[in-house]
């Protein structure tokens, strides 16, 4: 699949009925790359999607689950000055919660997911505030900001839907901008 055809033609060929963790996960094993994830909010439910995918491991190395500020910080090297400053729900803290995992699990590609879930906001953030990011083998880092509604589990449901389309569409080649915006209506993730 590596350089044949099109982005358009690619994208179609990994799409079809295939849930997205499935098409992420082809994608990378037919280019030999792998990925690693940093969980905040989702606590562990990406990795559980895609270890839910037969053959997962060919691709996907492992994740942390940093949920605890400390972690943030002492395990994939987010700064601790960061931190204090913005809180741990930031555009900044995301890239580089993507960067740091994929340094400590030697990934190519890194997944982070940071955010608010509720039932209470934090660090001065709504609930539904989520921040997802992808760092790729070429020092390159996507964020976006997510305004998601629902309760708990309809936040968590949508992030982990929103960061493995951010993979997808940036290992497709036509991910959005460095920085944006995105709105999801009822756990929705819309351009």
């Amino acid at each position: 699949m590596r350089g044949s055809g099109s982005r358009s033609e690619r994208a179609g060929r990994v799409r079809g009925d295939r849930p997205v963790a499935g098409q992420a996960l082809d994608l990378l094993s037919a280019r030999g790359e792998t990925l690693a994830v940093a969980e905040s909010l989702t606590g562990g439910l990406v990795a559980a999607e895609l270890t839910g995918v037969p053959g997962a491991s060919r691709a996907f190395r492992g994740s942390v689950t940093a949920y605890a500020t400390d972690l943030k910080r002492d395990v994939l090297g987010v700064p601790g000055a960061l931190l204090a400053e913005r809180g741990a729900v930031d555009a900044e803290v995301a890239r580089l919660l993507a960067r740091g995992v994929r340094g400590v699990l030697g990934a190519d590609w890194g997944l982070a997911t940071t955010g608010v879930a509720g039932p209470e906001p934090q660090d001065g953030q709504p609930v539904g505030t989520v921040y997802v990011a992808v760092a790729g083998p070429r020092e390159t880092v996507t964020a976006v900001r997510l305004r998601l509604e629902g309760d708990r589990a309809a936040v968590r449901g949508a992030s982990v839907r929103a960061v493995l389309e951010l993979l997808r569409d940036e290992l497709i080649g036509h991910g959005p901008p460095q920085e944006g915006e995105q709105t999801g209506g009822n756990g929705c993730l819309q351009p």
